[in-house]
């Protein structure tokens, strides 16, 4: 595997996004969800350089697929907190094709909160197949499956300081 961001490079785009997402609420109340699981070490990072009211919840969203092909998204929110009327910051790890992320703001909005943004550690470049713009991103990268900052490939890799991309030979038949 060959690394796309250190350890440094990344927590300087979480700074950066935080930000500017500081500076878009100003100091107004924000409920910030993170969309389990991949986002857990972002969520984690992301709120501690927010310096104004936060609540924090988590939904987990996953798509069961066979081989590549997407299949229906499942979405427990169970662990969500109650966003009415509150502006709510869905942070998810990356930014891909885009369906899972339409399908959860679709949810969110269900619950009426007052307003809905989007933060990402990354965009992924040339995937998207959803028309939506990404108010926070911290990094675009090329179309390459990467690990590592939460990101998993089999379970594995999420606890890597950095990021990485996984060469062909780290790739088996029965992955993503």
């Amino acid at each position: 595997m060959k690394t796309l961001l250190t350890e440094d490079e990344l927590q300087a785009g979480v700074d950066r996004m935080a930000s500017e997402i500081a500076a878009w609420y100003s100091h107004r109340p924000l409920t910030i969800v993170g969309v389990l699981t991949g986002s857990i070490v972002l969520l984690a990072d992301l709120i501690r350089q927010l310096d104004m009211p936060l609540r924090v919840g988590v939904l987990q969203a996953s798509s069961y697929r066979e081989g590549t092909t997407r299949g229906a998204l499942t979405i427990n929110s169970e662990m969500m907190l109650d966003v009415r009327e509150r502006d709510v910051l869905l942070v998810d790890d990356i930014f891909d094709t885009g369906h899972t992320l339409v399908e959860v703001i679709r949810e969110v909005e269900q619950l009426e909160p007052t307003s809905v943004r989007t933060a990402v550690l990354l965009r992924k470049a040339g995937r998207q197949e959803v028309d939506l713009d990404i108010d926070f991103i911290a990094f675009d990268i090329p179309n390459e499956f990467v690990v590592g900052y939460g990101l998993d490939y089999e379970d594995q890799y999420r606890n890597l300081r950095h990021l990485a991309a996984l060469e062909p030979e780290d790739l088996t038949e029965t992955g993503s």
